[in-house]
């Protein structure tokens, strides 16, 4: 599978959990996964585990059909860029995102090293209030 359709089935499963599932296989046990700074659940996470724990999980329980509708992909080399925008709705206000987003996956003999998000964060944080 060429670095393209690696990442491409992170987002293209038939559910979730497949994406989940997907996400799990690709990345490196050392994978670096960054959530951009100001938004909720930023910071770098190691591994899947990790990135399962703090950000899988809180998006699941915190947001009522959070979605990333990927817009298109860009592969050079090593790097996948993947755009779109994050769509759901924060259960606790109630309030909807629709909010501009790009992933930048970089890849290594067929594995995720590093992935880093870009995200319009302080609509996220207006949606969270």
């Amino acid at each position: 599978m060429d670095n393209l359709a690696l990442i491409k089935s992170t987002y293209e499963g038939a559910n979730s959990q497949e994406n989940a599932q997907n996400t799990a296989a690709a990345l490196a046990p050392d994978a670096r996964w960054t959530e951009a700074a100001g938004f909720p659940y930023a910071g770098t996470y190691i591994g899947f585990e990790a990135v399962l724990e703090h950000v899988f999980k809180r998006l699941g329980s915190e947001w009522q059909d959070f979605t990333f509708k990927v817009d298109n992909y860009v592969a050079q080399g090593d790097k996948v860029f993947a755009y779109g925008n994050y769509q759901g709705i924060y259960k606790a206000s109630g309030k909807p995102i629709d909010v501009r987003v790009a992933h930048l996956w970089t890849l290594k003999n067929g594995k995720v090293t590093h992935f880093e998000q870009f995200v319009d964060s302080h609509s996220v944080q207006l949606a969270m209030l």
